[in-house]
């Protein structure tokens, strides 16, 4: 089920030179260290630091998150201490740290509990993603009031679909889904390419147990 077809757009080696880095994984498996992530703000840092791989002062996140500075800090020390963020180097005015992932890419791994906390987590990011969906529909209508809109039709884009996949198939497909993710990276992302957008994506995999 698609909700808008895409049209066809350039494919990666078109566009931007594409990131090369060296390969990081953070994984996180203590169930204290998930329940710390259980919150809209701190989800919310993890995305921006380890999606775009640029690092950040505690007053930039605060703004997009709506935090005081202060009270974004207290959050970034705490990603700290479970060695998700850290530290980075500061140009110019030094008064302020910067902060910037500790890895190039995320994951958590409980185990696979019944009452695992990521599920938690996995509340939290639905969330931001329909704070995210509420934002540009907000955007879009004002747009289309102003007669400013000029989008496609197909920037938004929905997909859903039921699979019968071995285990096998399973981890053959989620390598595929990263490593195509990962093709569209940008290899500086201090220059994004002129007419580029930022995209919000999400991509979900999980058994369909209803009967």
């Amino acid at each position: 089920m698609n909700a808008e077809t895409p049209e066809m757009e350039p494919t990666a080696q078109e566009g931007a030179k594409r990131r090369v880095r060296p390969e990081k994984k953070v994984e996180i498996t203590d169930p204290k260290a998930i329940r710390a992530l259980a919150h809209a703000a701190r989800l919310e840092v993890i995305s921006e630091l380890y999606s775009t791989q640029v690092s950040r002062t505690a007053t930039e996140l605060a703004a997009q998150t709506g935090l005081t500075p202060s009270a974004m800090s207290y959050h970034l020390r705490a990603l700290q201490k479970w060695g998700i963020v850290e530290p980075a180097a500061t140009a110019g005015d030094a008064r302020e740290r910067r902060w910037r992932a500790a890895g190039s890419e995320f994951t958590i791994n409980s185990g696979g509990g019944v009452a695992s906390p990521e599920f938690a987590v996995l509340d939290l990011e639905l969330d931001a993603f329909r704070r995210r969906v509420s934002a540009y529909a907000k955007v879009r209508d004002q747009r289309r009031k102003d007669s400013e809109l000029t989008e496609s039709t197909g920037l938004v884009v929905l997909s859903s679909n039921l699979l019968y996949l071995t285990p096998a198939q399973r981890s053959e497909l989620t390598a595929k889904v990263f490593g195509l993710l990962k093709e569209y990276e940008l290899e500086d992302p201090d220059h994004v390419p002129e007419g580029a957008e930022r995209m919000a994506t999400m991509w979900s995999l999980i058994p369909d147990d209803r009967k």
